[in-house]
C-alpha cells in the first residue's frame, strides 16, 4: 500500500514531510507526498487573526476524507486538547530556539538604537520589549525566503525566525545568532514535528510508530500542557522549554506582558516519565503568581 502523506506546499512544509515519506520509505512503508491547499496558504492577513489552525484543520480534514492516510504538523500550532479521531507521534525533534537573522553579521545587543525588526508572534515581540524597548517591530508574514529577504532587500534590519525551519531547508547558516532561552523562550513545542493517521488505521499506525522518539515527545507533552493548563491559545505571549535528558528533564516556562514592562518566568526539574504533570504544575505556579492577568 502506498501511503499518502497530506502537506501544505510551502518549500518549508513539503521538506518536513519530505523527511517524514524518506523515513517511512527507509522502514519498509511506501509513501509519496500529496499537496492540500489550506486557508492560511491563500489568506495573507496576519495569522494572529486568522488563527494557525486553519493550516492544521484543513490537514485533518483532508485525511477525514480519505485524500491523505498522514499529515505532518508543526506540533506548535495544533490545538493542545488531545484528538482521539487519530493517532499521533513525534519524531527527533530539530532546534527548540529562535534566532535571529540581521544585516551585517550584527547580535541583538549589537543592533543600533531604533532599528527595524520583523515578527508577529505576540511571544517574540513581548520578550523582544523587555531587552530592547528601544526597536522598532514590524509585522511579519510570508515563507522563510519572503521573511529573511526583507532584510536582505533592506526594508528591515533583522527578523526572528525559529532555527528549526532554517536548519530543515539547509539554510541555518543564513542565523546571525542562536538566541538563548535567557534571551527568548521559545514557543510549546517548536522545533517538534507531530505526525498523525487515522486511529482506525492498525497498519498506518504500526508504520507511524517507527517514526516516534520518546524524548521528543516528552518535552513536547511538557511544552504543551503548560499551554493547555493556563487556557491560552498558540498565539498567545506564552513560552516553554523542556530539555529532557535520560530520566530527568528541565522545563522552563514564561508568561509576559505583550509592552515587554512585565513578565513571569519559572522552572523546574522532574522525572521525564512524567511530563504531563510537570508542565501542569509549572503552569499553576504561574497562574498563582498572576499569569491570567498579564495574559489578559
Amino acid at each position: 500500500m502506498m501511503l499518502k502523506i497530506g502537506t501544505r506546499g510551502s518549500k518549508l512544509a513539503t521538506t518536513q514531510a519530505g523527511h517524514m515519506r524518506d523515513a517511512l520509505i527507509a522502514a519498509g512503508y511506501p509513501a509519496e507526498l500529496t499537496i492540500i491547499t489550506t486557508p492560511g496558504d491563500v489568506n495573507m492577513s496576519p495569522v494572529e487573526r486568522i488563527g494557525v489552525g486553519v493550516f492544521t484543520q484543513a490537514l485533518r480534514d483532508a485525511m477525514e476524507k480519505g485524500e491523505c492516510d498522514i499529515a505532518v504538523h508543526s506540533f506548535k500550532d495544533l490545538p493542545t486538547a488531545p484528538e482521539e479521531r487519530f493517532h499521533l507521534v513525534v519524531p527527533k525533534r530539530s532546534y527548540p530556539f529562535d534566532c535571529l537573522i540581521s544585516r551585517d553579521g550584527l547580535k541583538l545587543k549589537e543592533l543600533p538604537e531604533g532599528a527595524r525588526v520583523g515578527t508577529s508572534a505576540p511571544r517574540r515581540v513581548s520578550q523582544l520589549r523587555a531587552v530592547r524597548p528601544d526597536l522598532d517591530i514590524q509585522p511579519l508574514r510570508g515563507n522563510i525566503d519572503t521573511r529573511m529577504g526583507k532584510v536582505t532587500s533592506g526594508e528591515l534590519d533583522a527578523v526572528i525566525l525559529a532555527a528549526a525551519g532554517l536548519a530543515r531547508i539547509d539554510v541555518l547558516d543564513r542565523a546571525t545568532e542562536i538566541l538563548d532561552i535567557d534571551v527568548m523562550v521559545p514557543a510549546p513545542a517548536q522545533g517538534a514535528l507531530a505526525v498523525e493517521c487515522r486511529a482506525a488505521d492498525a497498519e498506518i499506525v504500526e508504520a507511524l510508530n517507527t517514526l516516534a522518539d520518546p524524548l521528543a515527545m516528552a518535552e513536547a507533552t511538557a511544552e504543551r500542557q503548560v499551554l493547555r493548563t493556563l487556557e491560552a491559545g498558540c498565539t498567545a505571549p506564552v513560552a516553554a522549554y523542556a530539555n529532557a535528558s535520560g530520566d530527568q528533564m528541565l522545563l522552563v516556562a514564561g508568561v509576559f506582558a505583550e509592552d515587554g514592562s512585565r513578565q513571569l518566568r519559572e522552572q523546574l526539574t522532574g522525572p521525564t516519565s512524567e511530563a504531563a504533570a510537570l508542565g501542569e504544575k509549572l503552569a499553576q505556579r504561574l497562574l498563582e503568581l498572576g499569569a491570567a492577568d498579564l495574559m489578559s
